[in-house]
């Protein structure tokens, strides 16, 4: 249901003038975000601050990051949602599909010594409807307790269940594991979307799926892969870094293999119908503040999407090593690293699906669940 009437506009100049009065305590700003130790480090960096500074309370609504969640919650206009926290491949095809908002770039604050934001933030982050925040990582973790002798070290190894046994838990859609399918035939990582683009890539990549299905533990909350190696259901994980990064704080023996990350942009989005749009730009400019989005890496190591943010990072407090060298893009960590194609994985979701759907149906992903092919 939305609400009943539009805050009038507000002006970029007043973000940082704290707000008063019962009009601002009244006013509720909902984010949308994906839960956990991520959550919270948001929580740090943005929720209290923006509420504390301009008196407007945040409400997060959590959900999955799944597409057509996102698309059904949209597509008929009727929502309470004002940001929403999302992939790059989400924020293209929603942007397409008219479910998201145009941004002009105009409203995002300069770095500190007055470098435009358009040439502070890094190179493509500026989306049509959405603004780059962070870059993050899909890596494959393992529980050390799990292989007391030889550790698996590169995307090889998580499909080498003789030689490294034990469950694997893979998030169920189809994004990252069919890339790394692929690399485990020794594909070479600038053929990986060329190849997925034809029927024999899929059939590639799902046969070695198949390979190991019985060993495949799914999850969809983005919490969850953490957990399952610290409480041992499984020896190894898919999962988001800064997630596994958070459990190994917790001294949980988990260690990441960093061979064949895929990297991949997270970004703030405004629904085409909010019904106060001039508020989630608010928001989105406060959030994008360098100072911010340096305080969130601090809580949860997933790289910052501007220079200025970058330069503002020092040591991690609990492993005292430079947080930099945590993050997905330090250089010790971008050897093998792949960038998703974003604008593939927009153009083709509904048909990785639909094949993904087959295959856990009927164990063949060009046969459906109604005996055709």
């Amino acid at each position: 249901m939305k609400r009943p009437e539009a805050l009038p506009a507000l002006v970029l100049g007043l973000l940082l003038i704290p707000a008063s009065g019962p009009a601002a305590e009244d006013e509720t700003l909902t984010v949308v975000s994906w839960g956990g130790v991520y959550e919270e480090s948001q929580r740090i960096a943005y929720f209290d601050p923006f509420e504390e500074e301009t008196g407007i309370e945040v409400e997060v609504v959590e959900y999955d990051g799944n597409f057509e969640g996102l698309r059904r919650e949209l597509e008929n206009g009727d929502t309470e949602w004002d940001v929403i926290d999302l992939v790059s491949a989400n924020a293209r095809r929603g942007c397409s599909e008219g479910l998201l908002r145009p941004i002009d770039p105009d409203i995002l604050p300069p770095a500190p010594d007055g470098t435009p934001a358009r040439e502070d933030f890094i190179e493509g982050a500026l989306l049509r409807c959405a603004v780059v925040q962070l870059v993050f990582s899909t890596v494959v973790a393992y529980d050390e307790r799990a292989f007391p002798g030889e550790k698996p070290t590169t995307i090889e190894d998580l499909f080498d269940t003789q030689r490294f046994p034990g469950k694997r838990a893979f998030r169920k859609m189809p994004g990252a594991i069919l890339e790394w399918a692929l690399l485990s035939y020794g594909v070479p990582r600038s053929q990986l979307y060329d190849l997925l683009s034809t029927r024999r890539g899929m059939d590639l990549a799902f046969r070695r799926l198949q390979e190991i299905r019985e060993d495949i533990v799914w999850w969809q909350d983005p919490g969850e892969p953490a957990r399952l190696l610290a409480e041992g259901e499984v020896a190894m994980a898919s999962g988001f870094n800064g997630r596994f990064f958070e459990e190994r704080t917790q001294g949980s023996p988990i260690s990441i293999i960093w061979d064949n990350q895929i990297l991949d942009y997270d970004a703030w989005a405004i629904p085409a119908n909010s019904d106060q749009p001039e508020l989630a730009e608010q928001f989105i400019a406060f959030a994008t503040q360098p100072e911010r989005m340096a305080e969130q890496v601090r809580h949860i190591p997933y790289g910052p999407s501007r220079h200025s943010a970058m330069r503002r990072l020092g040591l991690d407090e609990r492993t005292l090593a430079p947080i930099t060298s945590q993050l997905p893009t330090a250089e010790h960590h971008l050897g093998t690293a792949i960038w998703e194609d974003s604008e593939w994985y927009a153009r083709t979701e509904a048909f990785r699906q639909r094949l993904f759907d087959n295959w856990l149906a009927e164990g063949d992903p060009f046969t459906d669940s109604k005996g055709g092919s």
